[in-house]
């Protein structure tokens, strides 16, 4: 007898590399099923609920919503493109029976287009190509297309793969076609191809109970929810499960039970095999348990991710400004942040070190590590960070570090600057191709540790028209030594608040970090120098008056715009021996030892 599927729902993903239009396809669709009134204000990337997504123009968080379709209910996955939230796409595609994969018609696919599609092809999900922003001036959508197609030979898909459906787009108008020379109004060709390609889902409501939690959220009414999909049996309020975790049993009662309308949460009284859900009543559910029928508690296969490639310390707060501003401030404040942090995302993990004041956290890469520092700013938290290093392994007697694919797109003036800086960090190229325009694509494999604190140094290159993408590629052989940083830091050798006249004098010296009247202690850095060697001076001095005039005398300070740290900068600029102070209200770079007296000198061939 054949597994019963249900032909009223579809479940996809999106999927797609960073801006390529994941989000705002999606709001094309919320906007065209009905989902909001005609008359009602909604802010654009309505999924990117999120500060830091708003901000930064990015899907952190894998988002859950639904359309309907006549009579079938679509639900939406919207996934991360950046490559350092791989974890959240690995664990969530695994509830879709589809994917849209989104591919820019001028970019073409990038680092993270091959990691999305070799884990939906190994899944074996329907993928559907959407070609989007073909409105783009250099939009080239007959080459992307054929680019896809060869990932796919790449990736190594079945016949019955590389004989996807295509679609064009231009997803902030909202318009799909099956080909460029249709007029195209809608996203109708886009509704029919997801209702007729992608399988309804399987599985049977008669079965024992099955449900794998793939997202946990807070509810302030219901408490904690579990999100997943129901993959056999059916369930309603007041059921009794068991829920099967790592450790053990534990028997339940489910208090609510939700799906998905639009981008909210709805009641629902029962839910069975195929729907994606949120079921509350299970205080200590993490992602990866199942939820079962207690007569029948049988476990699905827990989700795995890939292993983190990064490391960081998170440390107490030592500096004299410690406990201003922080409401949180403790190790164990920190630490059971990190410990709730690491129970939600698969993709990080959580250690303790000897130093009861130290925690080690591993994770994807420098921006998932730089997010979680910028949450538990905003959330109150006040702590240090050490320098980011990677993580590397022995296998068999070997040494052996994680290497990067590593895409860049550059004005075919600044290929020979990027092929140096490059070299520099024992990169070895594998491809370089003319886009035409004037732009060149490169393509290298680096390993990690080169890529720490690179991108601000390519932006600098390349005068911040070049383009950077990374996705992690395997462990290769260590490859030798490389200079971390080459210049040294200034560094404050007392406290005090900074003077323009202090300022305006060290200008020459490198590149401030700081406005005149902040305030700075000893061992707090105040710029990098333009040398090799670490220089301690005086920000707080003023000039010194006199009564005597004369012509000329009197100089006219004018300063240079600080670059002002933020936390992504900070974590790429420190070297071994400083760490940045993270409070609510500010974020300083400082050495591990303040007392100039004390601190040894930096060695100036410092390599990683």
């Amino acid at each position: 007898m054949s597994t019963p599927i249900r032909p009223d729902v579809r479940n996809v993903a999106i999927i797609a590399h960073v801006d390529h239009g994941k989000t705002t396809l999606v709001d094309a669709m919320l906007r065209q099923t009905g989902v909001f009134r005609q008359n009602e204000i909604v802010a654009e990337r309505i999924m990117d609920s999120n500060d830091l997504e708003r901000e930064r123009g990015i899907t952190i968080l894998a988002k859950h919503a639904s359309v309907r379709c006549g009579d079938v209910l679509i639900n939406i996955i919207d996934t991360p493109g950046h490559a350092d939230f791989g974890g959240e796409v690995e664990r969530t595609l695994k509830m879709a029976d589809g994917a849209i994969l989104l591919v820019d018609a001028a970019e073409g696919p990038l680092p993270q287009t091959r990691f999305v599609l070799k884990k939906a092809l190994e899944l074996g999900l329907v993928v559907i190509v959407i070609i989007n922003k073909i409105d783009r001036k250099d939009a080239r959508p007959d080459d992307v297309l054929n680019e896809v197609f060869d990932l796919f030979c790449e990736l190594e898909a079945s016949d019955a793969q590389t004989n996807f459906p295509t679609l064009y787009a231009i997803g902030k108008l909202g318009i799909a076609k099956h080909e460029l020379e249709d007029e195209g109004t809608d996203l109708k060709p886009l509704f029919d191809t997801l209702i007729g390609k992608v399988p309804g889902p399987s599985g049977d409501p008669k079965l024992p109970l099955q449900l794998l939690v793939h997202n946990i959220e807070h509810d302030e009414y219901v408490g904690r929810l579990a999100i997943g999909r129901l993959w056999q049996g059916a369930v309603e309020v007041n059921d009794d499960i068991v829920l099967l975790q790592e450790t053990g049993q534990t028997r339940c009662r489910l208090s609510s039970v939700f799906t998905f309308e639009g981008t909210k949460r709805v009641k629902a009284t029962k839910v069975s095999a195929g729907d994606i859900v949120a079921i509350a009543g299970m205080e200590e559910v993490q992602i990866g348990d199942t939820v079962a029928d207690p007569e029948h508690p049988n476990p699905l296969p827990r989700i795995q991710v890939e292993e983190p490639t990064i490391k960081m310390s998170f440390l107490v707060n030592s500096s004299p400004f410690a406990g201003r501003a922080g409401k949180w401030v403790t190790s164990r404040h920190v630490r059971e942040r990190l410990i709730k942090e690491s129970k939600r995302n698969l993709a990080l993990r959580f250690e303790d070190t000897p130093e009861p004041d130290t925690f080690l956290v591993y994770g994807r890469g420098e921006l998932m590590l730089a997010i979680l520092a910028e949450t538990m700013r905003r959330e109150g938290y006040e702590f240090a960070l050490g320098m980011p290093e990677v993580v590397v392994r022995d296998v068999d007697g070997q040494k052996m570090e994680p290497v990067e694919r590593v895409v860049v797109d550059v004005p075919e003036q600044f290929v020979g600057a990027v092929t140096t800086r490059l070299g520099e960090r024992k990169g070895q190229m594998v491809k370089m191709s003319n886009l035409g325009f004037g732009r060149a694509r490169m393509e290298y494999i680096v390993p990690s540790r080169g890529l720490i604190g690179f991108r601000s140094s390519f932006l600098t290159e390349t005068r911040g028209m070049g383009l950077l993408n990374t996705l992690f590629e395997g462990w290769e052989p260590y490859r030798g030594p490389m200079l971390r940083r080459a210049n040294g830091a200034i560094v404050s050798d007392r406290a005090g608040g900074s003077t323009p006249y202090a300022l305006f004098h060290l200008q020459p010296r490198g590149v401030l970090f700081m406005d005149p009247g902040t305030e700075v202690y000893e061992g707090m850095i105040v710029g990098e120098h333009n040398r090799a060697n670490d220089l301690d001076v005086n920000v707080t001095r003023e000039k010194k008056l006199t009564n005597i005039r004369a012509a000329g005398r009197d100089e006219n300070v004018i300063l240079s715009p600080p670059h002002l740290l933020s936390i992504d900068t900070a974590m790429e600029f420190i070297d071994k021996d400083e760490l940045v102070e993270v409070t609510p209200d500010a974020v300083r770079v400082r050495k591990r030892v303040l007392d100039t007296n004390r601190r040894p000198r930096r060695d100036e061939e410092r390599s990683v």
